[in-house]
């Protein structure tokens, strides 16, 4: 009821008042469009610019970080080869190294071989030299015992087969 009341309700329409409403608004814009829409537009213009300039900015970082994974990559790749490289010759070394000690351990073998063999043919000769020493003292005894006993032809012939009998055969 009170929207429908004369003199002032929402409904009612006052010429005058919407013409002043018009008025207002026509000077409104005019304002707007003369001192706030300029400033408006060029500090959007200039964020624009500024993020365009961004965005190009960002491309080339982009460009940039991909060129410099791609040299990565690259440094990434010699290196293996280089590193491969370096295993294969430390390989090679190591074998030439190996086969050098292994040949030198031979030769050190074979020396310690060659000298067991003229200790041993020492001793063996020392050995004989003794040996004989040793037989020729018992053939003295051997006499001594003979003489000392006065026996007959026999007997020493019996005395001597025995003392040859006895006699080591090496």
């Amino acid at each position: 009821m009170l929207l429908l009341a004369g003199g002032g309700g929402l409904l009612s329409f006052n010429t005058g008042f919407a013409w002043w409403i018009a008025i207002t608004m026509v000077v409104f814009i005019i304002l707007m469009s003369k001192y706030a829409v300029p400033p408006i537009m060029k500090a959007l213009e200039e964020r624009e610019s500024k993020i365009k300039d961004s965005l190009e900015s960002a491309e080339r970082a982009l460009a940039k970080a991909e060129q410099i994974s791609k040299d990565n990559e690259k440094a990434l790749r010699e290196a293996e080869v280089k590193a491969q490289q370096i295993r294969k010759e430390a390989a090679e070394e190591a074998e030439l190294i190996r086969s050098e000690r292994i040949k030198k351990a031979k030769e050190e073998a074979d020396q310690i071989i060659e000298q067991a063999r003229t200790s041993i043919e020492q001793e063996k000769k020392q050995a004989l030299v003794e040996l004989r020493e040793e037989v020729a003292k018992l053939a003295v005894k051997s006499a001594s015992i003979i003489i000392d006993s006065e026996l007959d032809s026999e007997k020493n012939n019996k005395l001597v087969d025995s003392f040859l009998s006895d006699l080591p055969k090496n």
